[in-house]
């Protein structure tokens, strides 16, 4: 059972629900009797606006269909799953978030640049891996993975429409295409220096609480 929405956290899920609505708001070209062109996020009398392109808009997710509340769950503590081949604990921490109609992504851990980065990552190499917002777990349990997503606020029952689609799982490290021979001149010159970014340890937990028995913080 979910506690009751407090009156600053309704506040901000109104506020955050109001500037959805204000981006989703259409935008219109609008050809004035001079030829003159402006746009406008309202309608001219006359009718004779038009809905504007926009650029630069970002591409359309498989968040993007979810409802309001599981949508900004989402948002705030994303899953990934971290899976190789022939692991059977990796199956079955995939099934568990799909039953429970977790939105997840799904990076595999086949070559060994993708090992190397899952070290880099979570100081371990076991699968499977999982992060929900900065939180990292390590194997699959299913009690331990549901305490943290009750945690998190993900619902205990799927809320994912009909026609929702997971994304396709994608190697932790891309593939880079294969490079050109380098020149004799190029050969000798030294490597250009690069910067990594290792990700952050997960936040250690403070202790259990009467609303939060499990002692999970994010």
């Amino acid at each position: 059972m979910h506690k009751p929405l407090t009156a600053p956290l309704l506040a901000s899920l109104l506020m955050t629900l109001a500037c959805a609505g204000a981006h989703a708001q259409g935008v219109y070209r609008i050809v004035g009797p001079d030829g003159k062109v402006t746009f406008s996020d309202r309608p001219p009398a006359e009718g004779n606006a038009q809905p504007a392109r926009m650029t630069g808009t970002a591409p359309a997710s498989a968040n993007d269909n979810l409802p309001t509340s599981l949508r900004q769950v989402a948002g705030r503590f994303p899953v990934t799953l971290y899976t190789g081949n022939d692991c059977t604990p990796c199956t079955s921490a995939r099934t568990f978030l799909t039953s429970r109609g977790i939105p997840f992504t799904e990076r595999t851990v086949t070559s060994n640049e993708d090992i190397a980065a899952l070290q880099k990552l979570s100081n371990n190499t076991s699968l499977p891996f999982g992060t929900i917002g900065n939180q990292h777990l390590i194997g699959f349990s299913e009690g331990e993975w549901s305490q943290y997503l009750d945690t998190a606020g993900y619902p205990q029952q799927s809320q994912l429409p009909r026609n929702y689609r997971a994304p396709t799982p994608t190697p932790l490290v891309a593939v880079k295409a294969a490079e050109p021979a380098a020149s004799p001149a190029s050969a000798s010159a030294p490597p250009a220096a690069t910067n990594s970014r290792v990700r952050p340890p997960a936040p250690v937990n403070e202790g259990p609480s009467p609303s939060n028995p499990a002692g999970i913080r994010f």
